[in-house]
């Protein structure tokens, strides 16, 4: 990427394995990085010990890990992911207690040891995209903007959202389209784009829309679309995958009494923290003792799930398909 210091405009060129788009045109920026969603009922879900450790696994624009240090002491400890480079810019200023981790939040476990973090008192997630990467007309994750694409979350990632769409079967896009955008026209999408890149390579956010846009109705075509770019960016940054593995490792390092507060935005993500919640698993298998009573590793704390105010839609309109579960640890013999 070539950018012209002290200028609105500069020349992009995003490379893929095979493909690369070259574009030139203005530069937007968010005005504000991440609103953070169900702010005080998810931190405050976490019923925060003032010495404890803790993570917050998606960092962002940093409001909840700022809310989480407000409520510690200074021998605390908070650990907060990102696995994009942008969201370094919102650390602010140095604290003891805090360390910020760049990586993806599967690996979860892995920097807990590097770290000689043996268990934690809670850890929150709000999952989801953060509006930086939705009005970042570069990223290729709306179809507000004309940009390549992209989706991938970390950069410096391999496959793309045009890798997927220029090289994948037309069978792997239908499965792909029904699975994580659940679009029950998904064979008739994939068919009309294995049709465009015959053509010419899909490249763009726009090239994409051109070859689809007749089989969305216009009742919901806005709808439809973004669940179409939800399944490709679910598929490029490994998002159902990362998520159940980084769950398994909540569920290992959890403290009894620790607290799991997760923030979903589509049911796909929220059926599986629910399972994992309701049974220790992404699938909701059940086990059960010699009393018949299932055995998991989680009490639930909110029965209902939580979600924002009327108040906290109108201000934050992004907020209104999410949904808060929040579990605690149970004791060894807690059953």
């Amino acid at each position: 990427m070539i950018i012209k210091i002290n200028s609105m405009w500069a020349f992009l060129c995003t490379f893929t394995p095979k493909y690369a788009y070259i574009m030139y045109k203005e530069i937007k920026t968010a005005e504000t990085y991440h609103v953070p969603v169900l702010l005080d009922e998810s931190v405050g879900g976490l019923n925060i010990k003032k010495g404890g450790i803790y993570v917050d696994v998606t960092f962002g624009g940093g409001g909840h890990s700022r809310e989480i240090l407000s409520r510690l002491d200074p021998t605390a400890r908070l650990f907060s992911f990102d696995q994009d480079a942008d969201a370094e810019s919102n650390i602010g200023e140095p604290d003891d207690r805090f360390t910020f981790v760049r990586s993806n939040f599967r690996y979860l476990k892995n920097w807990m040891r590097y770290y000689g973090v043996e268990g934690l008192d809670g850890l929150l997630a709000d999952l989801g995209v953060s509006s930086h990467h939705f009005d970042d007309e570069t990223r290729g994750f709306s179809f507000r903007f004309d940009a390549p694409l992209d989706m991938r979350m970390n950069k410096r990632g391999g496959e793309n959202a045009a890798d997927l769409v220029n090289e994948r079967s037309e069978e792997e896009l239908a499965d792909m389209f029904y699975l994580y955008g659940e679009l029950k026209n998904s064979r008739r999408i994939a068919k009309a784009i294995a049709k465009a890149r015959e053509q010419k390579p899909i490249l763009t956010t726009q090239d994409l829309m051109d070859a689809t846009l007749p089989l969305f109705p216009k009742e919901r075509g806005k709808k439809d679309m973004a669940r179409m770019f939800q399944a490709l960016r679910i598929v490029v940054n490994h998002e159902m995958t990362a998520l159940k593995e980084m769950l398994a490792s909540a569920t290992e390092l959890l403290k009894p009494g620790g607290r799991l507060s997760v923030i979903t935005y589509h049911s796909l993500e929220d059926r599986i923290v629910k399972n994992f919640m309701k049974t220790g698993n992404a699938e909701g298998k059940t086990t059960q003792d010699f009393f018949g009573r299932v055995e998991t590793p989680f009490r639930l704390v909110n029965n209902k799930v939580i979600v924002p105010s009327d108040e906290e839609q109108q201000v934050n309109p992004r907020s209104r398909s999410a949904k808060l579960r929040i579990a605690e640890k149970r004791e060894p013999a807690d059953k």
